[in-house]
């Protein structure tokens, strides 16, 4: 796809929020359910289900996914494709280009084995590799439009509100 195909295709779309920005609301989902018998969980995704479960830092052995690997595989995903667009429209030659998320976390928070150590990742950082013609500056001002306009790396540079809820379906 190129620069003219590519802003054909979106300035329909583009219009049409334009026009009637509620309908540019998106949702996204994921549900996960908990599996019976093991410590893991079953997502349906686009490319079929993915089993979550324990890191081997928490008692995993490594055979399931790992939450926070999934988290830094939608960065890479979202920034890579984002990328592709952004290099698509500004006319940028990319021979080759892989982006790399990497994050870290305190497994000694999520285990209780120290309150003061923190749950979560505590560092993200993402990394582009990239083989293209294009002068310098504009290859700086791709990767710093990459990153605004990309939805996982925004997430997670100004979290949203977060809020969680419960509802017992049936009583044991």
């Amino acid at each position: 796809m190129d620069a003219s195909q590519l802003r054909a295709l979106q300035a329909p779309i583009k219009e049409r929020y334009k026009e009637s920005p509620e309908k540019a609301m998106t949702p996204a989902r994921a549900e996960a359910v908990i599996d019976e018998d093991e410590i893991s969980s079953r997502i349906s995704t686009y490319a079929g289900t993915a089993v979550a479960g324990l890191h081997p830092a928490t008692g995993g052995d490594g055979s399931k996914a790992c939450s926070a690997d999934m988290l830094m595989e939608a960065l890479a995903a979202c920034a890579s494709v984002t990328l592709k667009a952004v290099a698509t429209a500004m006319r940028i030659p990319l021979k080759h280009a892989k982006v790399i998320a990497n994050g870290t976390w305190d497994a000694r928070g999520t285990l209780a084995v120290d309150r003061d150590a923190p749950i979560g990742l505590t560092e993200v950082k993402l990394k582009f590799e990239i083989v293209s013609t294009a002068e310098r500056k504009k290859l700086e001002k791709m990767i710093e439009l990459t990153e605004r306009y990309c939805v996982i790396y925004q997430t997670l540079a100004k979290p949203p509100t977060l809020k969680s809820e419960f509802e017992v379906l049936q009583q044991a």
